[in-house]
């Protein structure tokens, strides 16, 4: 089975928590990390500079589309970041998260 991370910036920890929660009630992920960090783009020809929380949220592979769709549709930004990472993990965490799944 392969696994996941995705990665995902929200404006703060209501939408963090009103994200993760829907994830986790729909069991598309496991569980997740999420961290306060500043962030700097370019966004309509200017840069800016402002504090999110980056959300990595663990899954299986097969997940990936499915936790994106519903990330796209509850994301307050124009252009959410959503992005996979894969990875590998321990045999005991992977059997844990497949069983968080189901």
């Amino acid at each position: 089975m392969g696994f996941i991370f995705v990665y995902a910036t929200v404006p703060n920890r209501k939408e963090a928590e009103r994200i993760s929660s829907l994830l986790l009630k729909k069991r598309l992920v496991a569980c997740l990390n999420a961290f306060p960090v500043r962030s700097m783009y370019r966004w309509k020809g200017k840069i800016e500079k402002t504090s999110e929380i980056v959300l990595i949220l663990k899954t299986v592979e097969k997940n990936y589309t499915k936790v994106k769709k519903e990330i796209e549709k509850i994301h307050p930004y124009d252009c959410p970041c959503i992005t996979k990472i894969k990875v590998e993990m321990n045999e005991k965490y992977g059997k844990w998260i497949i069983s968080e799944l189901k």
